[in-house]
């Protein structure tokens, strides 16, 4: 077949660990074949259920008792007779740990499963052979259009005299929360815009992270007037954060 050689690829493609020209000479492909752009999303949607998945474990109440009934019968020889001070405080902070643990683990993977959820619709729909709903490049043709299809409203950059290029939007969903996905390009990358009511998916993000980079992806995230901004593309983080700044001061106007 045609695409066998880029298929055996796609996993090194996907772990971003490929060479700068040949990531972008990938990035073209399955731009145009849909059959590399369905296997990527595939192995996309593979490889994140994987991560969240091994993340999972949370001590069970169970697997603590045991350790601290461990650690409670085996006091050091010099301080037996001080055993009945240390041992409780050690339990304490053990208890303390594994409670702050559980709950970073837990918001960690719900960050992750966010990002993921983002991730794959904006691989599905870059592969789609309609990805946006609303075609245009200006924003006051595309900004209208959601008017009375997401409960909110929101403004968009003027992209005069900067690389960006806004090629249209979609309405999307982030579980049940419905949202607004804006498709913008910079040279010859795309870029996803999603935007959401804030309280409705408030606890699934981490703010002090500025752009992160998951699998061949950087990521920016923020909050600003009640709304939930998250920026995802193959793009380099210089310019996600320059499409982010813009977003900013435009909204800030």
């Amino acid at each position: 077949m045609v695409c066998e050689s880029w298929k055996t690829q796609l996993d090194t493609y996907l772990d971003g660990e490929l060479p700068s020209e040949e990531m972008h000479v990938f990035d073209g492909h399955v731009r145009i074949c849909t059959s590399c752009a369905a296997d990527a999303l595939a192995r996309v949607q593979m490889k994140r259920t994987v991560q969240v998945a091994g993340k999972r474990f949370t001590p069970s109440a169970e697997f603590r008792r045991r350790v601290q009934q461990s650690i409670a019968a085996r006091p050091r020889r010099g301080l037996a007779r001080f055993g009945w001070m240390i041992a409780p405080a050690m339990i304490a902070v053990l208890v303390v740990t594994g409670l702050a643990v559980t709950y970073v683990g837990r918001q960690r993977v719900h960050q992750e499963q966010a990002y993921s959820e983002l991730a794959d619709l904006h691989v599905a729909t870059l592969a789609s052979s309609s990805p946006v709903d609303v075609v245009s490049s200006d924003r006051h043709t595309v900004k209208p259009w959601f008017q009375g299809k997401v409960p909110f409203t929101f403004d968009l950059p003027e992209l005069q005299n900067s690389e960006f290029s806004l090629l249209g939007g979609r309405i999307t969903y982030l579980g049940q929360t419905p949202g607004a996905h804006l498709i913008y390009a910079v040279r010859k990358h795309k870029i996803s815009v999603f935007i959401f009511q804030e309280g409705s998916v408030r606890g699934r993000w981490d703010e002090g992270s500025p752009v992160t980079k998951e699998l061949s992806f950087n990521m920016e995230t923020w909050s600003q007037g009640s709304l939930r901004y998250c920026i995802l593309g193959d793009a380099a983080a210089a310019d996600i954060n320059n499409l982010a700044e813009l977003l900013k001061r435009a909204t800030g106007s």
